[in-house]
């Protein structure tokens, strides 16, 4: 076996431990640090994944020349300092969604990666599924013909993460659940498509269930429990409409929270076929032979996306492959987002 990477996780909050079990799982890796601000969660972490050195500052941690690449799994205020940061230390960088607050900070992040000449990857897990894989294949094949409009449907009835805390405060997370959640599946849309040109947007977000934060009955919640002492200052709901181009549209739905069955999938649209992604099973809306027909593609479909991915960004810090989502991919994602959150707040049309 050759010689393993050493990898730091900052972050060991939930998505952080995903980090760690994955990256135990991949040949190449060797976990040799953690980095995080609370002294307890930290001492868990380092127990629970056999990691000797900790770090309370993640700066200490960029400082150890032992260590070549880092997983940034922090609140989102802080993954352009950090990944900044961890550039000048001369660190490939796995960060995870969304990039950061806005495209801007974006550009700031790839200016630092390309003066420190390292890799790095962008945390869009849901490439990794082999459904989207398929459907991307199909796609590239020319089986669904020309993608003239696609359809993201992102419900989740009542499931607005640690209410009162980070996520739900927009100067730690830059919004709610259209940066949350949605950045996942306007991947997932433009990767399978290829349609990487966003031009106009016409949106609207909400928030209605969130505030007052003791009116929100729910069943559980992930990163729970609330802190009502806290801030509820985001979107909860956003629709709305995307133009690239003169090719192609979008619509989208996504909720962190409202009076609706639950509901995940991305739709594409073909002059030969229709697909959704997201359902467990792909089945073509198409024809053949003249004759309406759906063709159920069979394909393996069990897959540890996670380690998947970080088995690419180690392949990729080793020289044996390429990022799984790049940096300029994240950037153009920001930019939708960036524009969606001024279309909402504007209610007009707005250029990406």
């Amino acid at each position: 076996m050759g010689k393993k990477v050493k990898i730091g996780i900052i972050g060991c909050g939930t998505i952080g431990s995903v980090h760690a079990d994955s990256y135990a799982k991949v040949e190449n890796a060797e976990l040799v640090a953690l980095c995080d601000i609370l002294p307890d969660r930290l001492a868990e972490k380092a127990k629970r994944h056999q990691v000797a050195k900790t770090y309370a500052d993640y700066k200490k941690l960029l400082a150890d020349p032992a260590i070549e690449a880092v997983s940034i799994c922090t609140p989102n205020d802080v993954h352009a300092p950090i990944a900044i940061a961890a550039f000048k230390a001369g660190k490939h960088v796995m960060l995870e969604k969304p990039m950061t607050l806005n495209a801007g900070l974006g550009r700031k992040i790839l200016a630092a990666r390309d003066s420190a000449g390292k890799q790095l990857q962008m945390g869009m897990v849901w490439r990794q599924t082999p459904e989207a894989e398929v459907v991307k294949e199909s796609i590239a094949a020319g089986r669904l013909g020309d993608i003239y409009h696609i359809h993201v449907k992102l419900i989740r009835r009542r499931g607005i993460p640690g209410l009162g805390g980070w996520f739900t405060t927009k100067a730690k997370s830059g919004g709610g659940g259209l940066i949350d959640i949605a950045v996942h599946f306007f991947d997932l849309a433009m990767w399978t498509s290829g349609l990487w040109n966003p031009t106009k947007v016409s949106a609207k977000t909400y928030s209605k269930f969130g505030s007052p934060m003791k009116d929100y009955h729910y069943i559980s919640m992930w990163a729970g429990p609330p802190k009502y002492d806290g801030t509820f200052d985001v979107d909860d709901f956003a629709c709305g409409f995307i133009r690239f181009g003169d090719k192609a549209t979008m619509s989208f739905e996504v909720a962190w929270a409202c009076n609706s069955e639950e509901e995940s999938y991305v739709e594409f649209l073909g002059t030969k076929g229709g697909v959704k992604v997201g359902r467990g099973q792909t089945t073509i809306l198409t024809e053949v032979d003249n004759r309406i027909a759906d063709v159920k593609l069979s394909y393996p479909t069990e897959a540890d996306r996670f380690t998947m991915e970080m088995r690419k960004f180690v392949d990729a810090v080793q020289g044996r492959g390429k990022v799984a989502a790049t940096g300029e991919e994240g950037v153009v994602v920001m930019r939708l987002l960036d524009a969606i959150y001024k279309s909402g707040e504007t209610n007009s049309e707005v250029t990406v």
